[in-house]
């Protein structure tokens, strides 16, 4: 059990009575829980998942493998295809099993997940080489993890959102992605195929848009009910033009008619001054890694 607070007697208070009620031991600060390392400095609070990954290697061989800088092949468009070898079905189960659990501290690999997780029922050759990839991306940066730092002065909640239309092959559905921040920290993400197809990329861009801004939407929720009540608009960052231009625009247009409901819901926000909808440009997307694979210079700088 981990046990936090910002009033050290109301903790203590709490650590006595649980252990009145059962048999425990205090461990003192958190330092490693559920596989999860967490460490502090003047910085922050940064967790990782070192050992983890190591023990992954070990124990699927991988330990002395070639390591690569990117977990998904510039490009790649994996499908099912026909007449393909299929892999040990089970094995590639519990190996996508275990690097989602890794993923937890790890949002460069969300993406990589989401797609070899769409063929855990059917899995060929491919696919396994794809996961066997993921591997030896994370040989290459077994320490890479999150840092929560104090920043007083940022105090916004900012969200990323982009999505990539018909990108995936076998049903020509989208995928969508969003990074969320709290005080320029990161706290959540997200890499999923749309659940039906989508008529234009405008109507791609809105689902995705909808999506991060409610998980937004629930952040600004869940500080509230911790006691912060952040005066300032969530920052909304897509860099599709005509999304934002259609999102701004009370007019509505027969071509925008297939996405009207996430228009509104998008619009409504926007009247109400609960959020805002800056200016990005597609090169400083951060979510663009999480619709597609990109080349290794934009992954590393992302």
């Amino acid at each position: 059990m981990v046990v936090t607070g910002n009033d050290s007697e109301e903790r203590k208070a709490l650590q006595e009575y649980l252990s009145r009620e059962f048999k425990m031991k205090d461990l003192g600060p958190l330092k490693y829980f559920l596989g999860i390392e967490v460490s502090r400095s003047n910085k922050g609070i940064f967790l990782s998942q070192r050992k983890y990954a190591l023990d992954l290697l070990q124990e699927t061989g991988m330990s002395g493998c070639q390591p690569i800088g990117t977990p998904v092949e510039e490009c790649l468009k994996l499908c099912v295809e026909p007449n393909q070898v299929l892999a040990d079905k089970g094995r590639y189960q519990r190996l996508v099993g275990r690097l989602m659990y890794s993923a937890h501290t790890r949002p460069d690999l969300a993406y990589a997940l989401s797609i070899v997780s769409q063929f855990m029922h059917n899995p060929g050759e491919q696919h396994k080489n794809a996961v066997m990839r993921i591997l030896r991306y994370l040989k290459s940066a077994l320490g890479k993890g999150i840092l929560f730092t104090k920043n007083s002065d940022h105090q916004s909640i900012e969200a990323y959102t982009d999505a990539d239309w018909a990108g995936v092959v076998d049903d020509r559905r989208s995928t969508s992605g969003y990074f969320t921040f709290v005080g320029g920290n990161l706290v959540t993400w997200r890499s999923k195929k749309q659940n039906v197809v989508a008529r234009s990329s405008a109507e791609v861009e809105f689902r995705g848009m909808t999506l991060g801004l409610y998980e937004a939407l629930w952040l600004r929720l869940l500080l509230q009910d911790l006691g912060y009540l952040s005066r300032q608009p969530i920052q909304l960052f897509c860099d599709n033009k005509a999304a934002c231009d259609i999102a701004h625009n009370p007019v509505q247009h027969d071509r925008t008619k297939h996405v009207e409901v996430h228009r509104f819901f998008i619009n409504e926000k926007l009247d109400d001054k609960i959020m805002e909808l800056p200016k990005i440009r597609s090169e400083d997307q951060l979510a663009d890694i999480l619709t597609k694979a990109v080349s290794s210079r934009m992954f590393s700088k992302f």
